[in-house]
Formats: C-alpha cells, sequence, structure tokens
C-alpha cells in the first residue's frame, strides 16, 4: 500500500513538473525603438536606402538595423534609436511610460499596430526629418508562440494571460496578449519598465498561468 501512494506521488510530482516546463517562457526585453516604412526611411536616409542588418532577433525575419535615429517630443528627445526591420506598412514608435514623461507624450499601452488615435513624434535622421501624425505607443506585453505551443499550453491566439516570474523581485504580471502563428518562436516581450521592477533580463523565463484577464489589446 504504501509503495502505491509513493508512485501515485511521484507521478504527481513528475506531471506537475512536464507541466510547468511546458509553460516555461524565456524572456526578451525590448528598448525603445522604431519600426519604419520605406517613404519615411527614405525621408531621413535618402531616396532608395536600404536598411542595414547587424543583429537577427529570435523572431524569423526581424533584426536590428544598424540604422538609428533621434526622437524628439515636446520636452526632450532620445538619440541613437534603434530601427528594427524589415520595414512595415506604417511607421511606429515604441517607448516605455518612463520614456514618454522625458519626451513629453502620453503614449497608449496598445498592441503593436493598433495606432489609431496615438501620439506622434519627430524623428531626426541623417538626411531629412520627419513628424509622425500618430504611431507612438507603450507595447503590451505580450508572448508569441507557435499554435504547437499554444495547444500544449492550453491557450490560443488573443487570449489574455498571466505569467509568474522568478527571483528575489518574484511576481504576477497581468493583461499579457498571446500572438500565436507558425511564424513566430516562442518569446515573451517586456519593455525595460517591466524588466527592472521584476529584476527580469534577457533569456530569464517566465511561467504561464492560465487565467485570462480583461482584453487591454485595442
Amino acid at each position: 500500500m504504501q509503495t502505491d501512494v509513493l508512485e501515485v506521488v511521484a507521478k504527481l510530482v513528475i506531471d506537475k513538473i512536464q507541466d510547468l516546463e511546458n509553460c516555461k517562457i524565456p524572456i526578451g526585453v525590448s528598448n525603445r525603438h522604431v519600426h519604419l516604412n520605406q517613404s519615411d526611411l527614405e525621408k531621413l536616409f535618402g531616396p532608395g536606402y536600404r536598411l542595414t542588418n547587424i543583429k537577427t532577433l529570435k523572431q524569423p525575419g526581424q533584426f536590428a538595423a544598424k540604422e538609428t535615429v533621434t526622437i524628439r517630443g515636446s520636452k526632450g528627445e532620445f538619440e541613437n534609436v534603434r530601427i528594427l526591420g524589415p520595414l512595415r506598412k506604417e511607421s511606429q514608435v515604441e517607448i516605455s511610460l518612463a520614456d514618454g514623461f522625458r519626451l513629453g507624450v502620453k503614449a497608449p499601452i496598445r498592441e503593436s499596430g493598433k495606432l489609431n488615435n496615438t501620439p506622434g513624434l519627430e524623428l531626426i535622421g541623417p538626411k531629412g526629418s520627419i513628424t509622425l501624425p500618430c504611431g507612438t505607443i507603450v507595447a503590451l506585453r505580450h508572448v508569441h508562440m507557435t499554435p504547437e505551443q499554444a495547444a500544449k499550453m492550453g491557450v490560443k491566439d488573443k487570449d489574455i494571460v498571466e505569467v509568474e516570474t522568478c527571483g528575489e523581485r518574484r511576481c504576477i504580471l497581468g493583461n499579457v496578449l498571446v500572438r500565436v502563428s507558425d511564424k513566430f518562436s516562442l518569446e515573451m516581450h517586456v519593455d525595460l519598465d517591466e524588466a527592472n521592477a521584476c529584476a527580469l533580463k534577457n533569456n530569464d523565463f517566465v511561467i504561464l498561468r492560465k487565467i485570462k484577464g480583461p482584453d487591454y489589446s485595442s
């Protein structure tokens, strides 16, 4: 009888460990950066200009470019802000809430690409400058994963979940958007404000908790 109990307990422990392994997600910390369309790229760097890939990012097809710009708001600016490729249909600036105080811009927390009713900024490059009418956001924290990974974790595209961090500043992060595509690689993106608050760094892990909250992605 005692042996049977031990076997049951051992199986429960093994299953729990496996569940945790299936729900481990590596962290990618995003500093402020810019996405450009072709027209805006050429206004900043010259006609026919192409971005130079200096570092391939974890998400397939994404890269950090050699090129940087200055972003300027009503109260201040940041120099040497990295451009990420490839080019997009709409230009977009992603900052943190703390960055917004320095720039003098109140950027909403949004899913990438949701740019309606967002503030603009001035972008300054080596060949010219542009003032974006909109496109400045604080990125909604989110998880990229494949359909197979989503199935293992029991979630689907556009779900809102919580994740649990580890370490001295262990905490629960809510309102995490799940993004599912066969073009993605498993990774959770947080900005510098969030990473510093939770003592997270690139390639740390968080554990997904299947508790859905309100949808703040629109």
